[in-house]
């Protein structure tokens, strides 16, 4: 799968939930990310063998609205490409499905959306085995003293998420009513790489606060 955004927390969360399902399911999936259209091109180009799925989103630096899209459908026809968008526009899907798009999804709403579309393709199907191409799930490297280990976590819709060793760390934090500081003092981090970890298992759990995680998890 191919993830193309400009903004790193929706590629890292992107990543982190499809390979988090994919794991919880027996399966490895490969995510590429790339930050501009001319980027995506270049990539798939070396790597469709491995791609089966591109989710583009709308507005990037290189291109804007369905320019991309067409531009990308022009040089890889065969390409199965999701547009992500910041809205949901009736007109605006109709007009991507036109010009070839597989789907369109807002990303307005919770990323687990997006999950559950590409969990709809097969693409996280556990009878499926590795897909072609495939690695074992990648954590995103937080330091240098990232702990070793998995552990799966139920959420309150009863599905299974696997989370590094350290994201199990920060949410039994979180659970514990400690503050980004708090945990990046014990943890020796710096604040702002707990705040990316919390905004990791935000989006892994489909929720918008801290409040609606411990709610979830108690």
């Amino acid at each position: 799968m191919l993830v193309v955004d400009d903004h790193d927390l929706v590629r890292l969360g992107l990543r982190t939930l499809v390979q988090s399902h994919a794991a919880a399911s027996g399966r490895a999936v490969q995510v590429f990310e790339a930050r501009t259209l001319q980027e995506a091109l270049a990539l798939y180009g070396d790597q469709q063998a491995a791609i089966g799925l591109v989710l583009l989103d709308l507005h990037l630096p290189d291109a804007h609205g369905l320019s991309g899209l067409s531009t990308f459908i022009a040089h890889f026809p065969a390409a199965s490409v999701v547009v992500l968008s910041g809205v949901s526009d009736p007109a605006l899907m109709r007009e991507a499905m036109a010009r070839g798009a597989s789907a369109y999804l807002a990303k307005s709403g919770d990323l687990q959306q997006v999950v559950s579309y590409i969990r709809s393709q097969g693409l996280l199907n556990p009878s499926a085995g590795l897909s072609g191409g495939a690695s074992e799930p990648q954590a995103p490297p937080a330091d240098d003293t990232e702990p070793v280990g998995l552990r799966v976590v139920r959420t309150a819709l009863g599905e299974s998420l696997q989370l590094t060793a350290r994201q199990a760390q920060v949410l039994d934090w979180i659970l514990a009513g400690q503050s980004n500081r708090q945990i990046a003092d014990q943890a020796h981090l710096s604040e702002g790489t707990v705040k990316n970890h919390v905004s990791t298992l935000l989006l892994l759990f489909g929720v918008r606060s801290r409040a609606q995680l411990i709610s979830q998890l108690r």
